[in-house]
């Protein structure tokens, strides 16, 4: 089992990631911090495999926090799960040797393929001392994936642009039920062609906290 530290100064956020961590195998969330120095502290004296961090927090930002890890050798793999997509934050998570780098809102399938990555990151590490190019390829990333990978299976392009002719007539966001409810698709269906095409970028979503209850998706094309 893979312990995983999440370090996120929003409560609602916290609790989502720790909801999609506890859906994937073999993971499990053993520490929440709300800011960096506190996570430091803990890492210090209890290391964990994985840390699912923020970069906008009090007291210390996850970009200092991640140099702090890397300067102090904790032995953490780090996904950053973020609202900061500017060039040079992105460029120093990378340059810092971030595993993965999420922006919000993000979907629990792009969720599970950043945990995959640190997953296979994580296996090909721990099983061979001497690399061969193959595995090489893997850590850097550097194997394309076919178009059946890309494209899910049963995503149809009647179905997908039915999608977006609704989304486009609204112009605003649209939950996944009133998306089914306009277009006479079930729930299930919708979630499933709005998950791809948010991935894709054909369709913005974003979460919304304002609900009183659970948050829920929130769907629109991308503004021109």
């Amino acid at each position: 089992m893979y312990k995983v530290m999440i370090v996120e100064d929003d409560p609602m956020v916290a609790m989502i990631n720790e909801q999609f961590v506890n859906r994937s195998q073999d993971f499990s969330v053993a520490y929440r911090c709300s800011n960096g120095a506190d996570a430091v502290a803990i890492l210090e004296e209890h290391p964990v495999d994985l840390v699912i961090m923020d970069v906008y927090m009090p007291r210390q930002d996850g970009i200092e926090t991640l140099k702090k890890i890397r300067e102090m050798d904790i032995p953490a793999s780090v996904i950053m799960v973020t609202a900061a997509n500017d060039n040079k934050t992105v460029e120093e998570a990378i340059r810092l040797g971030a595993v993965d780098y999420l922006i919000k809102p993000f979907t629990f399938d792009r969720f599970l393929q950043a945990l995959e990555k640190f997953r296979s990151n994580k296996q090909v590490l721990d099983n061979d001392r001497v690399l061969d190019q193959k595995n090489i390829d893997i850590l850097l990333g550097n194997v394309s994936p076919t178009r059946q990978d890309q494209e899910p299976k049963g995503i149809q392009d009647k179905t997908r642009i039915k999608l977006m002719d609704c989304l486009a007539v609204s112009g605003e966001w649209l939950t996944g039920e009133e998306i089914s409810e306009r277009t006479e698709l079930s729930v299930v269906t919708v979630r499933k062609y709005m998950n791809y095409l948010v991935e894709t970028g054909e369709v913005q979503g974003r979460m919304n906290y304002e609900t009183g209850g659970r948050p829920s998706m929130l769907y629109r094309v991308p503004l021109k």
